[in-house]
């Protein structure tokens, strides 16, 4: 099974091969995380594999699983808690990125809901006290949780916007205001956890303001279960294909989107690599060498990738699709998106992920073992999806 992603972000419009910030449309969207090369990446490696079953007279179901709403939707956390993944054996998928190499890392579980505050609007000057102020309500509740962060684990985050601040005149008391809040943490029970304490400091806003509260649900991902057994043959297949050839022209226009990150950004660009592979890689703007595998650790992101590995063996690998130092979320990586060292990337992905899913069906002893290993990983802990009961799928 193939899983491919395709939503762009909100607000990354920019004009494709620029090394400047350019937006082709003002707040429009723009593929900031890579998923325009994901989606086709993995379909190609589909593809690919069909093909080679039918030249080689060899019999294997191969689905090609088309994932909507990764970035703010959860997508295949839904899929997940439909049973859509319960009869499939392995699962491969990738990421663009600015190294190649498998990835061996968990990731946070996280759970996203806006809180809907709703009070009374009076005149500010002339019957304050007539008021309830749903802003106030949002105000208080932003500084609870603010106090709230020294006491829950380093490893956890939570970020916030405020989404309704409830109107643009201060001589008004706001009676309506909402705020997101996105919750991540290593483990789902740990996010639950410090999710349930943010719920009690947004009640205790509304007692403080005399306001209510109404909480929606906006999405949720389970932390990453990595596979050593499926990454270890996925690194064999990374290290025969080996490196796509650079033009001039590819480490020019790398070099060109290089030198907009500030100095910053460049320290960071081959920070958590070995000592070896970052002299080898030092003074490049493109990673042509492929690095040693790191040990496991668990990235400051969350995917919904999570949830398919909690239901199924899955491996992931990233490709070099963007210059050393690019940061995902960024118009670099839109600009970059249409360039040929991302379309290089993309189908060294898809030959990497279409190889390893042939030596898996070649070698059935390998999908057992995988098996065995995600079941020993999880330890008799069986999934439960962090998506509210009777939730359905947002729509646009």
């Amino acid at each position: 099974m193939f899983l491919g992603e395709y939503d762009a972000l909100p607000g990354l419009s920019q004009k494709g091969g620029a090394t400047y910030y350019e937006p082709l449309e003002k707040e429009g969207s723009g593929h900031g995380c890579g998923h325009n090369l994901l989606g086709t990446g993995a379909f190609s490696a589909a593809v690919a594999v069909k093909d080679y079953l039918e030249q080689n007279n060899q019999s294997a179901t191969i689905r090609f699983y088309g994932c909507p709403a990764e970035e703010n939707g959860s997508g295949k956390a839904y899929m997940a808690k439909a049973g859509i993944f319960d009869d499939v054996d392995i699962a491969i998928s990738w990421h663009p990125g600015t190294f190649t190499t498998v990835m061996t890392c968990s990731s946070l579980a996280n759970y996203a809901a806006t809180f809907k505050f709703t009070g009374k609007s009076a005149h500010a000057a002339a019957a304050p006290h007539l008021g309830r102020s749903a802003l106030d309500a949002v105000e208080l509740m932003n500084i609870g949780v603010n106090y709230l962060r020294e006491h829950i684990i380093p490893e956890a985050r939570v970020h916030y916007a405020i989404t309704n601040a409830g109107g643009t005149s201060p001589n008004v008391v706001q009676p309506y205001a909402e705020v997101t809040y996105l919750v991540r943490a290593p483990k789902k029970q740990q996010v639950q956890e410090i999710y349930q304490r943010v719920v009690n400091i947004a009640k205790g806003a509304t007692l403080m303001t005399g306001t209510s509260l109404e909480i929606d649900f906006e999405g949720a991902a389970s932390n990453l279960i990595p596979n050593k057994t499926l990454y270890d043959a996925m690194q064999q297949q990374i290290l025969e294909i080996g490196m796509p050839a650079y033009t001039i022209e590819d480490e020019q226009h790398a070099q060109a989107i290089y030198n907009t990150f500030t100095p910053e950004v460049q320290a960071s660009a081959l920070v958590g690599l070995y000592r070896e592979d970052a002299m080898q890689l030092k003074d490049q703007v493109i990673a042509n060498h492929i690095p040693n595998v790191l040990p496991e650790f668990v990235m400051g992101g969350s995917t919904d990738v999570g949830d398919v590995s909690w239901n199924v063996p899955t491996v992931q690998c990233t490709t070099v699709c963007m210059a050393l130092g690019t940061l995902l979320h960024t118009w670099q990586v839109v600009s970059q998106g249409i360039m040929p060292i991302a379309h290089k990337g993309m189908l060294q992905a898809a030959k990497i992920m279409a190889c390893t899913a042939v030596e898996l069906i070649n070698n059935p002893a390998l999908i057992e073992e995988a098996k065995k290993e995600w079941k020993d990983r999880l330890d008799g802990e069986a999934y439960v999806s962090l998506i509210p009961e009777g939730t359905k799928p947002p729509t646009l």
